[in-house]
């Protein structure tokens, strides 16, 4: 999804740094040429760092619906923009807004204590010790594989999915493609198995067997719970969180890329 703004509509403009000397300069030098504005009060975010600053900041303003806008002064900066100092408001009025939604994970632990969590990129089961997770997948309350034996797996939103989800050999999905991706991570039995497309709107169910023998956690980008028996996973259709990247490098344009390895 892309639209344009005009430039009156980024006149209160909030800054943000990662907290690396390099983000940190690139703040004070904006914020001379730009003022300061408190987030709560500002029309967009500029965040100033690499993708993991991205995703603090979409989480820390998730509910808010404030567009955020990236300029790298990290390391690899997928979810950024190149770092400029001028010209800054023009960029933002003809920057391309992306919008993706959130999964909700609702895990139980082995106490029966419940929490919930939202991720932007994946949901991850990973085992907590040298034995091999297993677990049980449901989708829809149907069971759909009984037994896999596996370091873990993820559920991955279409804006996740280039990134814990291509490692594990998980397929790249467009922004707006109404599917996740259900994928294994390092799976020895069943050995073949590759992962699943499921539609956006299915809710999955992944029990833990065998809890006590063998500890599983589950990370909700960078929320984790340790020791849990159930997680189940879906997408938050409720929640849009708003990206804005320049013109030819939208965020559906950079998974389009990394499609075909460039």
């Amino acid at each position: 999804m892309s639209q344009a703004r005009s430039a009156a509509g980024f006149e209160r403009i909030a800054f943000l740094s990662s907290g690396t000397a390099e983000a940190d300069q690139a703040l004070e030098r904006l914020s001379a040429l730009y003022g300061v504005c408190a987030p709560e009060l500002a029309d967009v975010i500029v965040a100033l760092g690499g993708d993991g600053l991205m995703l603090q900041t979409l989480h820390r303003f998730m509910a808010d619906g404030k567009p955020i806008y990236g300029m790298n002064r990290g390391s690899v900066g997928f979810l950024m923009n190149e770092y400029q100092e001028t010209g800054l408001r023009e960029r933002l009025a003809a920057a391309q807004a992306s919008v993706v939604h959130p999964l909700v994970m609702r895990a139980t632990d082995t106490s029966g204590r419940v929490s919930t969590a939202r991720a932007i990129n994946e949901v991850s089961i990973l085992r907590q010790s040298y034995q091999a997770a297993k677990m049980r997948i449901c989708v829809d309350g149907k069971e759909r594989l009984g037994e896999l034996v596996a370091d873990g797996v993820l559920v991955s939103t279409p804006a996740g999915s280039t990134a814990y989800n291509l490692s594990a050999n998980g397929p790249i999905l467009p922004l707006d493609a109404p599917l996740m991706a259900l994928t294994p991570i390092s799976a020895f039995r069943p050995r073949r198995w590759r992962g699943a497309l499921l539609p956006d709107k299915a809710s999955v169910a992944i029990d833990i067997l065998e809890a006590a023998k063998r500890p599983v956690a589950a990370v909700a980008d960078h929320f984790e719970i340790k020791d849990v028996a159930r997680v189940e996973v879906a997408m938050d259709h409720h929640t849009g969180l708003i990206l804005l990247h320049d013109p030819g490098h939208s965020l559906d344009e950079r998974i389009l890329r990394e499609q075909f390895g460039y």
